[in-house]
């Protein structure tokens, strides 16, 4: 297949290209000018003689992480479909693309926003006949923002997404204070410091002085989250992360790792202030990203390597992911036993609490269930306020929810008494 190499059919090029990052750019993936420059010469230095060439050439400079592949490559094949284009590359596409109702059911809701374009509805909007203005009181209604903190993560656009990050970098996540084996001085303290009462008299000659009195420090308690970044967690493992990041930057003492079928820690690059860069980073130093899940191996390989160095001074674990181990649970419930009592309350964050019908069946989440202290949803930007109020306050003691669950994970086709969740 030939190629035009005239001037006419390269400004064509450039105008088609351009049209597709502006897609890319709309579905959320960083594309800027130089972006375009470099897809330009990419195809040049290729040809387009051959269409796999011409996916790769453009995939190489516009996919820089590993989450962008579905998007780009969903794109690529709807943007590029007529066969006609890669053979002259003279018609140009259309601005208001529009799909069919089979490929859009394919689509994530991100490509198809993107391809559908902000003006795609102008002319169906146009032929709508004109409509009385009502008045309306809004006082009980319930604003964008509200919809959009009680909104799935699953089904949220490219612009929703974008602004969920927003709303999260300014989430606290405040943590109970605990007393520390410290003390600071206080008049009023409890407690007599001999220490302090002695360097007083001895500031006065030996006389008789009044005691120095002091109270036991209180810090907030150090912050472990294990995060599952397997195919199953899909865009819940990126939303958190950027929670993570925010986290990480707002406060001192949070340990931060990601696995699948491996243990990885991503602490230090969370601590870049640039949340893009950070995550660069991130998808750099992981090299099982959305494969397959091993809970049980990568809890024992926290609990072997990383347990003594984080989880001092009464740890609060976060544990995020759904359960779904490949290794059928086997060896898991031990090792959550030995992770349970290492700290001072293990959280399962758990995105299949969303679903109303969501029953304890799989071997996985049989096995962690008797061994954490709080069982929460995380798929809103809601799970994660309810999260942040959880925290602020002590444990108010046996989750009556929990103990039920547990029960029917113990019951659950095996037909004898549940077992006990063991006492803290």
């Amino acid at each position: 297949m030939t190629s035009d190499t005239s001037p006419v059919g390269e400004a064509r090029l450039a105008v088609n290209l351009m049209h597709f990052a502006r897609a890319l750019r709309a579905a959320g993936l960083p594309v800027g000018p130089g972006t375009l420059l470099r897809a330009i010469e990419a195809v040049e230095t290729v040809g387009l003689g051959d269409r796999r060439d011409f996916y790769w050439a453009l995939h190489a400079v516009f996919v820089t992480r590993r989450e962008q592949r579905t998007v780009f490559d969903q794109a690529f094949h709807v943007f590029w479909r007529n066969p006609d284009l890669l053979k002259r590359m003279m018609g140009m596409m259309l601005p208001g693309l529009r799909t069919g109702p089979d490929d859009r059911k394919a689509l994530s809701r991100r490509v198809a926003d993107a391809l559908r374009g902000p003006g795609a509805d102008d002319g169906a909007a146009a032929q709508e006949p004109e409509r009385t203005e009502v008045e309306s009181d809004a006082a009980f209604t319930v604003s964008d923002r509200e919809l959009l903190q009680g909104k799935d993560f699953e089904s949220m656009s490219a612009e929703e997404l974008a602004q969920a990050r927003r709303l999260m970098a300014r989430l606290v996540l405040p943590v109970a204070a605990v007393p520390t084996r410290r003390f600071r001085p206080d008049p009023r303290g409890p407690r007599i410091d001999p220490r302090a009462t002695l360097r007083r008299m001895l500031r006065s000659g030996g006389d008789v002085a009044e005691p120095a009195r002091a109270r036991r420090r209180t810090r907030p308690p150090p912050l472990v989250a294990l995060c599952d970044i397997s195919g199953s967690m899909g865009r819940y493992s990126r939303m958190l992360l950027h929670f993570l990041h925010a986290l990480t930057n707002d406060r001192d003492r949070v340990h931060s790792f990601v696995f699948g079928t491996r243990l990885t820690p991503v602490t230090r690059h969370l601590r870049r202030r640039d949340v893009d860069a950070a995550l660069d980073a991130v998808s750099a130093a992981v090299p099982d990203w959305s494969g397959g899940t091993r809970i049980a191996a990568t809890l024992h390989a926290f609990n072997r390597v990383w347990a003594r160095r984080v989880l001092g001074q009464g740890a609060i674990v976060l544990l995020i992911t759904d359960g779904l181990d490949r290794d059928a649970g086997a060896g898991l419930a031990a090792e959550a036993a030995r992770l349970h009592r290492s700290c001072r309350r293990l959280i399962w964050l758990n995105p299949l609490l969303r679903w109303e019908g969501f029953a304890p069946r799989a071997s996985g989440v049989r096995a962690l269930l008797p061994h954490v202290d709080e069982f929460r949803p995380v798929h809103s930007l809601n799970s994660l306020v309810d999260l942040a109020r959880a925290l602020e306050r002590p444990p108010a003691g046996p989750d009556a929810a929990l103990r039920r669950r547990v029960r029917e994970a113990a019951g659950d086709g095996r037909g004898h008494a549940a077992a006990p969740v063991p006492p803290r």
